[in-house]
């Protein structure tokens, strides 16, 4: 089972999927309707990209009559954050360790 990074990273690594998350970020619930006129991209494909980013804790669906509203889930991308904080902790290092390791070789 993948585990919680890689399903964010392969979910956001489509560009039509981070767009329609995005767009849900900033303007807020909308119907799948107004997401299609939006985007670009057929209907079809779009329910398609909302039940990846549904999967992936990103997006939730709300039924009024016929029609879906999605709306954005960004504390979804906990993971991620938290990823990225280890990371720049460790380039962090790195770049400090190639600093000290430069004013040596100065001397």
């Amino acid at each position: 089972m993948p585990d919680a990074h890689d399903t964010l990273f392969r979910t956001l690594a489509d560009p039509t999927r981070r767009a329609i998350f995005e767009r849900l970020c900033r303007q807020g619930e909308q119907t799948v309707g107004a997401l299609t006129a939006q985007s670009g991209v057929s209907q079809p494909a779009v329910s398609k990209h909302l039940g990846v980013l549904k999967q992936a804790g990103l997006v939730l669906d709300r039924h009024a009559g016929r029609q879906t509203h999605y709306s954005a889930q960004p504390a979804a991308l906990g993971p991620l954050t938290d990823w990225t904080v280890q990371m720049t902790g460790f380039w962090e290092s790195r770049f400090d360790d190639l600093e000290n390791l430069l004013k040596r070789m100065d001397q």
